[in-house]
């Protein structure tokens, strides 16, 4: 048996290639996807065939990360609850692609993630994997091993003599990519505590930050950025330039405790400096460039309305067609200065928020009011009906949806 596990090196993925030799007696093959880690990629090859893989491969996948994953989700200004700038999320179907290329590659049979069973991950790597390779066995460790918890892992992880950056002082998990740097588990799921000043690496505390704003001037073609203060680059090294800008400046540091997919809370730190610079400079492009419907409805079709993850979602394609047209029309330049904004105490959040706050006139609520109301008009009516045997339900909701098309089609 050969498998192809998705390997960071980190405390997880290091425990998963030896277990998985073990259970299945299999040859046991490494792959990384060099997205933008940068100095925690030093040494890992030698460490996958020391902990038991029999190769290893890291693959150079950061532009396409950045200009096939990252610039559309900026052109579909996706954030999700309003603060998390999606680092992690639009990584794992590029990862789980490549992958699937290697098992091919290698005749495997099967491949293997270390995401855990209450996360979002293990969503994304195996709805990728059955979208591209449905006749490859899926092994998910964390839903399978008698491990309960990390402290096990680190208990076993001496055991058989394997280094990992996941210490007694350090006792969390961290996850960077091109785009952002995230900090959860451990410490950090009690929301009582604050994020140990030194966690961070990406950015200096807002208090740090220089009190002097610093203009930045980007060039977008296409809904892209191309060009910083001039500088034509590529997408990923705009990214990283705009990374130390940002970072200076304290930006892009977001605590947050999200809603999971899987229907759990968690808390989530992140850092993403360039990733929240490119995030605000995109909207008010679209307000010089587009009409007011196309802004919209360019909105209403995106994932989740602009602040949804970008999961599996049959509107994606519609999506990126209507967002990437309209900007088709020639180059915009966008100037904005990086420098947290004071609040009335004097106290300087992480987040760059440049421009005003838009509120709707009053003659502007009231379609939106009706539309909120005839969307959930269905949703009540479902509800009303719980106490309907299950056939009347069932024939209440056809009769709905026949009511939907009827209305549609009027």
């Amino acid at each position: 048996m050969k498998i192809v596990v998705a390997y960071s090196g980190g405390l997880d993925t290091s425990i998963i290639l030896i277990w998985l030799k073990e259970k299945y007696n299999a040859e046991i093959i490494a792959f990384c996807a060099d997205i933008g880690q940068e100095e925690e990629l030093k040494g890992l090859d030698k460490k996958a065939l020391k902990t038991g893989a029999s190769k290893c491969y890291i693959d150079d996948l950061t532009e396409e990360f950045a200009s096939d994953f990252i610039y559309p989700m900026i052109r579909a200004n996706a954030l999700y609850e309003n603060q998390y700038f999606l680092g992690t999320s639009i990584a794992r179907p590029l990862i789980a692609k490549r992958q699937v290329e290697i098992a091919r590659l290698e005749n495997a049979d099967a491949v293997a993630h270390g995401a855990t069973g209450k996360g979002n991950d293990q969503v994304r790597f195996e709805l990728t994997f059955a979208a591209l390779a449905p006749d490859l066995k899926i092994i998910a460790p964390w839903r399978d091993w008698d491990f309960k918890g990390r402290t096990d892992l680190m208990a076993y992880a001496k055991s058989k003599g394997i280094s990992v950056p996941v210490s007694a002082k350090k006792p969390y998990s961290t996850d960077r990519n091109l785009l952002h740097i995230s900090f959860e588990s451990g410490i950090l799921e009690d929301p009582w505590i604050e994020p140990p000043a030194d966690m961070f690496k990406l950015s200096v505390s807002p208090e740090k930050a220089p009190d002097k704003a610093q203009y930045v001037e980007l060039d977008f073609v296409a809904g892209d950025c191309v060009a910083v203060d001039g500088k034509k680059l590529s997408p990923a090294n705009v990214l990283r330039t705009l990374n130390k800008l940002g970072g200076k400046h304290g930006i892009g540091r977001v605590d947050l405790v999200e809603n999971r997919f899987v229907g759990m809370k968690s808390r989530g730190v992140y850092e993403t400096p360039g990733g929240a610079i490119l995030h605000f400079a995109h909207p008010p492009l679209l307000g010089v460039g587009l009409l007011r419907f196309l802004v919209r409805a360019g909105t209403g079709i995106s994932p989740g309305g602009g602040r949804g993850k970008p999961e599996i979602c049959h509107r994606h394609r519609a999506a990126q067609a209507l967002q990437g047209q309209p900007h088709r029309r020639g180059t915009q330049e966008q100037a904005l200065p990086l420098q947290p904004r004071r609040g009335h105490d004097g106290s300087r959040p992480g987040r760059l928020q440049p421009g005003r706050c838009h509120r709707l006139h009053p003659a502007q609520r009231a379609p939106v009011a009706d539309a909120v109301q005839r969307a959930r008009a269905p949703e009540k009516e479902i509800a009303r009906g719980h106490h309907r045997s299950q056939e009347q339900r069932a024939l209440g909701a056809v009769h709905l949806r026949a009511n939907r098309r009827g209305a549609c089609s009027r």
